[in-house]
């Protein structure tokens, strides 16, 4: 049932090292639940970090640039923060894909005349995003830079609150030394399809995880052709030549609409403009979320020819708390999930291949069967994320009674 000739990779994923991260993601663990989720390659994350870059160094090289914990490939990727000045405040991710140990040395030497690299996996600089840029491609042109979740309101590259209107306007004389950008959990392809700067751009997808679990881990990803090498996976990328991508809903992500978390307050893009983006609760401006923020820099000359397909899901836990009706990490939810794994290999085959026939011969409950189905579809309910605050999933009444202002 899993297709042999591609592979699922989640090339952004954080280390124990980085602030707001589980403290036990290992090696052992990322590769663990990583078969768990149906996963093919990862990123190891946060080499910048000086005693994760040591375990990273640990893992076996294959010669191409693919590191391996026993059996299970790596590519040595980070994320960075530029927090810098430039007209006014501009703080932003990129998430850094690298093809050697030695490259990864190169950057990190560069990076220690710039600041300190050993108090957090993502790790702060000073540096525009143009001479950034340039400053990577003196060290290897092999070295790739993806704007991570470009649309989030405080560190994405077009976010709202300290982003850019257009990646010409960051990267400058640069701009072609960057091929793609990353969704985030709050857009998905079609909406970036609206961007016509992004034409010629890859739009690929990662989970940013936090931790190894796999309603974190591989919760977005990007679906290769199949092969051992990071030359091949970055050719990919720059020739947009990838297979497609696996999102969540938009609606799932923290920032999707506009809102105040403490006011309990949310609202979608037409409902803030006759707002004035002011929060009714409290006075004070709304924080715009990703559904706003790509209107208004859409373009109706926008015309994007490589339109790759996307599956829209949720994770597994996700689908089986609503169906258990308790909370998605609760021992009911694993101990059904543990079964379902255990009967149909790993939670990605289970989401995306698995028949409702399969489903009845190995007795799933057939109420379960057709939120998965559902799901595969991209027909579940959501009540939008807003400022930090994941979207909701919902069915059945809850449907019926929800508020959306």
């Amino acid at each position: 049932m899993v297709d042999k000739n591609r592979i699922i990779a989640d090339l952004h994923i954080h280390s124990r090292f980085s602030r707001a991260c589980s403290k036990n993601i290992n090696f052992p663990n990322l590769v663990k639940w990583a078969k768990i989720k149906g996963l093919d390659l990862l990123g190891t994350g946060d080499f910048t970090h000086p005693i994760w870059f040591e375990e990273i160094k640990k893992l076996k090289n294959n010669g191409k640039g693919f590191y391996y914990y026993e059996d299970f490939p790596f590519i040595i990727s980070g994320e960075i923060s530029l927090i810098y000045t430039q007209e006014r405040g501009r703080r932003i991710h990129l998430v850094l894909l690298v093809p050697s140990i030695e490259i990864a040395e190169k950057i990190n030497s560069y990076f220690d005349t710039k600041g300190r690299r050993d108090y957090d996996g993502r790790p702060i600089f000073k540096i525009p995003g143009d001479e950034f840029v340039k400053e990577m491609m003196k060290i290897s042109k092999d070295i790739e830079i993806i704007p991570a979740h470009a649309w989030t309101p405080w560190f994405g590259i077009f976010g709202s609150m300290s982003g850019f209107d257009s990646l010409k306007e960051c990267f400058k004389d640069e701009f072609e030394n960057v091929h793609a950008i990353e969704t985030g959990m709050s857009s998905d392809p079609k909406m970036n399809w609206k961007i016509k700067e992004l034409e010629n751009k890859a739009i690929v997808s990662f989970s940013d995880a936090h931790s190894f679990w796999p309603f974190r881990l591989g919760r977005e990803a990007t679906i290769f052709k199949k092969c051992d090498s990071y030359l091949e996976i970055i050719k990919q990328i720059r020739k947009n030549d990838f297979i497609e991508t696996i999102e969540t809903s938009p609606s799932y992500g923290k920032y999707h609409w506009d809102g105040h978390r403490n006011c309990d307050f949310s609202c979608e893009p037409e409902k803030t403009k006759e707002l004035n983006r002011i929060c009714p609760k409290c006075g004070k401006n709304l924080t715009i979320g990703v559904e706003y923020r790509v209107d208004s820099l859409s373009n109706s000359r926008s015309d994007h020819k490589i339109k790759k397909p996307y599956y829209t899901l949720l994770p597994l836990h996700e689908i089986i708390s609503l169906f258990l009706e308790v909370n998605m990490n609760s021992k009911k939810v694993w101990n059904l999930y543990n079964s379902l794994i255990e009967k149909f290999e790993n939670e990605l085959n289970i989401l995306l291949n698995i028949s409702k026939e399969d489903f009845l011969k190995k007795e799933v409950n057939e109420k379960l069967i057709e939120l998965i189905l559902r799901n595969r579809e991209g027909k579940i309910n959501i009540i939008p994320g807003f400022d930090g605050e994941y979207g909701k999933a919902i069915i059945g009444k809850q449907e019926k009674q929800k508020i959306l202002f």
